[in-house]
């Protein structure tokens, strides 16, 4: 007989995750008009109400290449001041459970994340990428692999020593937009050359929603067959084929816990037009249409993750209406359905029935719930032919 019981099927699969949120990083980085200091700042504490405890604010690079965080700072020193206490405060959430994470491409940017700390005011957690395809490294970077593998390795021990935490990303995992296929096993090597060198966790990148369901199976099965803590490994996806929710389920089959995503579905490479000036960005986009790029919605995971009943800490219904509120601060419509059409509710939406149905019911005799003709069996006779053989 078949098996139905899903967690039977995949022992791996979790009952409970942490989604973490990029949506003030990546999610704005590629819009391109500058979000005010107030509304990353506003969004940022809402998301950190809604539930959210690990969050990205920030990208700490140069910020002519990149100025949609030239208030960086700003929204930095926000997030350590005694107004954002007391807020956490009334709602009884202790700002020291809050990992708050800046980007730092480069080892200049390490170093502005340790002199920020040294205020006070930097970050918990800074982040470094490689690529396994080095053509789409190079894009991101300006460097080749070897010689960015060591200066992360300077990084790390820096970090260390000022008590920042170093996530180490891996991309271009399931294909390069650059250069096409890549290997998975590249990957898997890159994971452990992270946690070689120090890292603290891992975020495994499809930043080109490259990835399909059966190869996401495959590499977080092959990653956690090798490296077994799930704690040190975050799924993040992009959203360009409109696959993204095949990808977390399988991800989570394969037995992943922790995952990014933003509200809208929002992110990508960083605008290279920002306002009504040209920038540098990270250069050329590499796509053609700008409206297949962008993360895994965090609105519609999170109803995907509370039908399934997966415990993700949550308040779904104020998540909804805050990815409402970004539809007018990006001033366009945004990806997620869920702001659109809301959750499955058990309760059903009865404003929408017809009127009719019960005086009709009454008419032809039928009873209340009735929902088969009355001289039919109780059970369907499911004819010979077509019974299991």
């Amino acid at each position: 007989m078949t098996e139905y019981d899903l967690w039977k099927i995949f022992p791996r699969m979790p009952k409970k995750v942490t989604i973490g949120d990029v949506t003030i990083r990546d999610g704005f980085q590629h819009l391109e008009k500058f979000i005010s200091t107030r509304a990353k700042i506003y969004y940022t504490e809402q998301l950190i109400f809604s539930g959210c405890r690990y969050i990205e604010v920030t990208n700490l690079g140069n910020p002519y290449l990149l100025p949609q965080f030239s208030d960086a700072e700003e929204v930095l020193s926000h997030l350590r001041g005694e107004r954002f206490k007391r807020r956490c405060a009334k709602r009884n959430i202790n700002p020291d459970d809050i990992c708050i994470t800046a980007v730092t491409i480069r080892e200049p940017s390490v170093d502005r994340a340790i002199e920020l700390k040294e205020k006070g005011i930097g970050p918990d957690r800074v982040l470094m990428m490689v690529s396994t395809e080095e053509e789409h490294h190079f894009a991101n970077s300006g460097s080749t692999l070897p010689m960015y593998w060591k200066e992360a390795e300077r990084c790390i021990k820096k970090c260390t020593d000022a008590g920042i935490k170093m996530c180490g990303t891996v991309s271009t995992i399931w294909g390069s937009p650059i250069a096409g296929a890549t290997e998975l096993k590249d990957a898997v090597e890159f994971t452990k050359r992270w946690l070689e060198i120090g890292a603290s966790d891992i975020e495994h990148a499809d930043h080109d929603g490259s990835a399909s369901a059966p190869e996401v199976y495959r590499y977080f099965s092959m990653i956690l067959d090798e490296i077994p803590n799930t704690d040190l490994h975050i799924a993040h996806f992009h959203e360009t084929k409109r696959v993204g929710s095949a990808a977390l389920l399988a991800a989570l089959q394969a037995g992943v816990t922790n995952f990014e995503a933003t509200l809208g579905g929002m992110g990508g490479q960083p605008a290279n037009f920002v306002d009504d000036s040209p920038v540098p960005g990270t250069g050329e986009y590499y796509y053609e249409d700008p409206r297949y790029v962008g993360l895994t919605c965090l609105e519609d995971m999170l109803v995907q993750f509370d039908e399934m009943g997966i415990e993700h800490g949550y308040d779904v219904d104020q998540v909804l209406k805050l990815g409402q509120k970004m539809e007018k601060t990006a001033n366009q419509r945004l990806r997620s359905e869920a702001v659109i059409n809301g959750r499955t509710e058990k309760e059903g939406h009865m404003e929408f029935a017809r009127p009719g149905l019960k005086p009709l019911k009454e008419k032809q005799g039928e009873q209340p719930g009735q929902i088969i003709p009355q001289d039919w069996g109780e059970k369907a006779v499911l004819p010979e032919k077509y019974l299991p053989k």
